[in-house]
């Protein structure tokens, strides 16, 4: 079942939108409001999540409040990777969560959280640890990143690349599980009131081993999300349904990411788009096939009129 719909993921992080093009993320904002507006017409039930934001930063989420954003959206989403790549230390996570309860009354998720095994597998159970310890109770949600490291001949979803050294070579080992289907010792410290985040590519053929693992770890909570580049695939509705068919069983919060190459005004997936209402459609198309509304709309009550008060209609023979 989808709890909630996230718009895009990481804002404010040009790996997942080019703040160079958009450079007050006006575009951003227009669309999430627009999107946002039309998911409650198809769906009022489901909660609208804001693509996690990383870095952690209160002004960011101050600019978008002041376009109507945060009027639009039930939830704002951290992200944070104090073990990897953030500028702070995992102890700091709880004052995180505090800036930006500081300046939005609505709820906080901390919609990734992670620490990968790059350097020691002790150093990414020790990381899973104190972000349960610290986390858990200070927001609704936490979703682990990840389930499964990524293949070495796979390329990460990231601007950093080789050259950045184990900046981009870290997020091949966030995963619970090896490549190898084997588990790490992290999976050990795994608790089910964390949910996960596990992304999965265009027909990924990690799915299976992916449940596997998630009834094994008896997890309640997950977070994964469809492309919008690859809605534009050959069998795209196929492998979208095959996905959201197969993660039925849990609390989902379904991301919508990712602008295909010939809608952008750049011809990158963190382009933001030329007309927003595409991504609309999208959005429209994702909710009315995976988020049907589940319980009736209310019906609209109609009073009976007495014989007294019926009149003939205008116009009509007297």
């Amino acid at each position: 079942m989808v709890e909630a719909v996230m718009i895009w993921n990481e804002p404010n992080n040009l790996s997942h939108w080019d703040f160079h093009i958009d450079r007050d993320w006006k575009i951003f904002a227009e669309m999430v409001v627009a999107s946002a507006g039309a998911i409650r017409r198809i769906n009022p039930e489901v909660k609208i999540a804001l693509g996690g934001i990383s870095p952690i930063d209160p002004n960011f989420i101050q600019l978008l409040g002041s376009y109507g954003v945060l009027d639009a959206v039930d939830v704002v989403a951290v992200h944070g990777f104090p073990l990897d790549w953030n500028h702070w230390s995992i102890h700091e996570w709880p004052g995180k969560v505090e800036e930006i309860r500081a300046v939005t009354r609505l709820p906080i998720w901390v919609s990734e959280a992670g620490a990968s095994s790059f350097g020691a597998e002790e150093v990414q159970a020790f990381g899973l640890e104190k972000t349960a310890e610290y986390l858990l109770p200070a927001v609704d949600r936490v979703f682990w990143y990840s389930l499964l490291d990524l293949p070495a001949t796979w390329t990460a979803t990231t601007r950093h690349k080789e050259s950045e050294g184990s900046a981009y070579y870290r997020h091949y080992y966030m995963g619970l599980v090896r490549e190898d289907g084997t588990p790490k010792l992290a999976s050990s410290r795994f608790v089910p009131e964390l949910g996960i985040c596990q992304w999965f590519h265009f027909e990924d053929p990690r799915l299976d081993t992916a449940l596997q693992w998630l009834r094994r770890l008896n997890v309640r909570y997950l977070r994964t999300g469809i492309s919008w580049a690859d809605w534009f695939r050959p069998n795209s509705h196929r492998w979208f349904d095959r996905q959201m068919q197969a993660l039925e069983a849990y609390e989902t919060t379904l991301t919508l990411c990712f602008t295909p190459e010939h809608m952008g005004l750049a011809p990158h997936y963190t382009s933001p788009p030329r007309d927003v209402n595409d991504f609309v459609e999208f959005s429209t198309w994702a909710v009315e096939r995976y988020v049907p509304r589940r319980t009736p709309a209310p019906r609209r009550e109609v009073r009976e009129l007495s014989s007294n008060e019926v009149k003939s209609p205008v116009g009509a023979a007297q």
